[in-house]
């Protein structure tokens, strides 16, 4: 079903968040999801996967994590992000992403759910939340903050959800009432993170699956960079659908 799409101002504590919105073109209400970027931030590639998904049924609202800093893109990229540009793109970045404070994340995340539930368009169940690269961390600190609320948690190609803090995302997860998924590119956990990850998740209680996806690069399902597998992004869909059509609908 066609998408309609919107360019929107979210009100939270700190200000005004710019947005992108997606959902199905009729007049029905459809189950939300939160959809967190990887670094590189709100930009086609993402609008183009809110998109797709809201033409599987979904609200999908994509907010613009540093928009204290200004509105989307937080840095000048260029249509394809390669690896000889990558990494001055992520030293740019890096420092507004330390800013990015728990409490500012958690914050966020409640503005960002307030403003998806009360949507017309969205129903009255509960929503999923969806996290690529360091947004997969966001998104379990919003699952885990919001365990009647949240029922589906998914992370690809995840960053900083195992370290070494008090409170790394991996030390919440057993507030979650939400099913995971969580698809791994090769090398982004260690196998002791991985099992410290997937002991967490046993403590919860729910359904999950902790998938590392073979032949993957930390990225792999952005076609905007040299990290890009299309298989992987398939596979991605092929984890992420089942996962949202259970939890939501």
């Amino acid at each position: 079903m066609p998408a309609t799409t919107l360019q929107i101002q979210i009100p939270t504590s700190d200000g005004q968040a710019d947005a992108f919105a997606a959902f199905p073109d009729r007049g029905e209400r459809h189950p939300g999801v939160l959809l967190y970027t990887d670094a590189f931030g709100l930009r086609p590639e993402l609008e183009a996967r809110a998109r797709e998904l809201a033409e599987q049924g979904y609200y999908v609202l994509v907010p613009n994590l540093y928009y204290r800093h200004g509105p989307a893109p937080a840095t000048e990229l260029p249509e394809h992000i390669g690896e000889e540009v990558r990494t001055a793109i992520i030293g740019r970045l890096m420092p507004l992403i330390e800013q990015h404070t728990p409490e500012r994340i958690l914050r966020d995340a409640d503005a960002y759910l307030r403003f998806l539930t009360t949507r017309p368009e969205v129903g009255v169940g509960p929503v999923g939340v969806i996290g690529y690269c360091v947004g997969a961390a966001l998104a379990m600190r919003t699952a885990t903050a919001h365990p009647g609320r949240v029922a589906a948690l998914a992370g690809f190609h995840p960053g900083f959800v195992v370290t070494d803090a008090p409170d790394s995302p991996h030390r919440l997860v057993p507030r979650l009432t939400a099913d995971v998924h969580l698809g791994l590119a090769e090398g982004d956990l260690t196998p002791e993170a991985t099992s410290e990850l997937n002991h967490a998740l046993d403590a919860a209680g729910r359904d999950y699956t902790t998938e590392v996806y073979p032949g993957t690069v930390h990225g792999f399902t952005m076609s905007d960079t040299d990290a890009f597998d299309p298989s992987a992004l398939q596979r991605h869909w092929d984890r992420l659908l089942p996962l949202l059509a259970r939890a939501l609908q």
